[in-house]
């Protein structure tokens, strides 16, 4: 059991680019899929998969996406946690590294970037932001 499920899927992913994987496996449930194909739509990770048909079973496959070696994700960094949740208006969403990354909301109108959240002037629950 987890206490923060988000931040061991962002670990695995930050610790699979550090070892050079292919790909990370993820236990699955709504909101980390939801996340890995926010990620996957900005160009940060390849293609996503869902394997298992039993809920015990069911995993996240993230195929990971390296230029030259290195890869695409410099930084991944979790910010509203189960201790202390981060909300924003759409007026005050943080950008991420200084506009360069991406910050990665909970909306009404569900996950979304910043940018998209701007565009539909709705704010939500901070998740997290890489750059």
């Amino acid at each position: 059991m987890f206490t923060d499920p988000i931040a061991d899927m962002l670990t695995r992913i930050r610790n699979g680019l550090a070892a050079r994987k292919d790909s990370v496996s993820v236990p699955y449930s709504k909101l980390k899929h939801s996340l890995a194909n926010v990620l996957s739509q900005e160009g940060y990770i390849g293609s996503v998969q869902t394997t298992g048909d039993t809920a015990a079973s069911k995993a996240i496959v993230l195929k990971l996406k390296y230029v030259d070696g290195d890869g695409i994700i410099n930084g991944i960094k979790r910010v509203s946690k189960p201790g202390q949740r981060i909300y924003s208006n759409v007026d005050e969403i943080p950008k991420s590294n200084g506009g360069v990354g991406i910050t990665i909301l909970s909306t009404p109108k569900g996950l979304m970037t910043d940018r998209q959240a701007r565009k539909q002037k709705s704010g939500g629950e901070v998740i997290c932001q890489v750059w």
